[in-house]
């Protein structure tokens, strides 16, 4: 049975160093056995993207930097086989940036790209998020970095689960 996490960023701005909330979902044994979510300061005050996700400069610009809460999150990172994101190179990317900023390594496990598998193996089209949330029945507060990693963590269940009735 695999051993993996669900990750999702919120950014502030443009630059993929600016995490300003991280949600990781902790999977073992197609069952979620832990979750955490934390803000984090962005590097910059600029909040480009609060009309998305809500969160503001005022709610972050106290809270610890990337560095300080990768600190606190890595023994999640222990012992899984894979990183798993609905769309996968836009989280990869935030995570590569953020540990680069902080002269942190990345985990190096591969990361498995939700939206790549929901079409590929649950036959769901279009692959958005809420789309596949939906067909699955899925709850999802999207945008909340949280209930995304945890959306997430559950589409890659569903599809673990597939593969194995496949096999059987």
């Amino acid at each position: 049975m695999s051993k993996f996490l669900a990750i999702d960023f919120e950014t502030a701005d443009n630059g993929r160093d600016s995490a300003c909330a991280v949600g990781l979902v902790r999977v073992e044994d197609e069952k979620i056995v832990r979750k955490e979510y934390r803000l984090i300061r962005p590097p910059r005050p600029e909040m480009l993207f609060t009309y998305i996700h809500g969160i503001t400069w005022e709610e972050v610009e106290n809270e610890p930097p990337f560095a300080e809460v990768w600190a606190g999150l890595a023994e999640l990172f222990e012992g899984i086989e894979f990183i798993t994101a609905h769309n996968a190179p836009f989280d990869k990317g935030v995570l590569n940036a953020c540990c680069a900023a902080a002269g942190l390594e990345p985990p190096p496990v591969p990361f498995v790209c939700t939206v790549k598998l929901s079409k590929k193996e649950l036959a769901i089209n279009p692959a958005k998020l809420s789309h596949v949330c939906h067909h699955l029945s899925i709850p999802l507060n999207h945008h909340n970095a949280l209930s995304d990693a945890e959306a997430c963590a559950k589409i890659m269940i569903t599809v673990e689960q597939c593969r194995k009735e496949k096999k059987a």
